[in-house]
């Protein structure tokens, strides 16, 4: 399959074709030169790098960390170590922001328990940890 126009990349890969724009604009995919219709043809790899794109962001991979892998997958004498590498620091960071969601959410769970629901807004120990009166509140 080849000579993709971009609706057709789009539908085939599952994003938008704002996404695909985005995507040349970020580097991360080659904008086709034109051919002899007026519409751009991209080759069919392009829908393969798409979702190679798609995944590692479901994988929490940021566009800057993805161009890294999209160069380590090119390169005929990269290593398994480089790729590891990367993905170890992105499962620190993961980790690290799971543990922060944990405190949040313990620290809300707290306030929700401390708020009756009832009578005035004044005291309320939510808005008071909010506003930083509440001894409670965690950071």
């Amino acid at each position: 399959m080849a000579g993709f126009t971009i609706g057709k990349v789009a539908e085939a890969s599952g994003v938008g074709v704002e996404t695909i724009r985005f995507y040349e604009r970020q580097g991360l995919i080659d904008q086709p030169k034109p051919r002899r219709t007026a519409f751009r043809e991209y080759p069919s790899e392009t829908v393969d790098r798409i979702r190679f794109i798609k995944r590692a962001q479901e994988l929490g991979f940021t566009l800057s960390e993805i161009a890294e892998l999209l160069t380590l997958a090119r390169k005929t004498d990269a290593s398994r170590q480089s790729v590891k590498v990367l993905a170890a620091k992105k499962l620190i960071a993961i980790r690290e922001k799971l543990a922060n969601l944990k405190q949040m959410e313990s620290t809300l769970a707290t306030l929700v328990n401390e708020c009756s629901g009832k009578g005035p807004l004044l005291g309320c120990p939510i808005i008071d940890a909010i506003t930083d009166k509440h001894s409670n509140c965690q950071h």
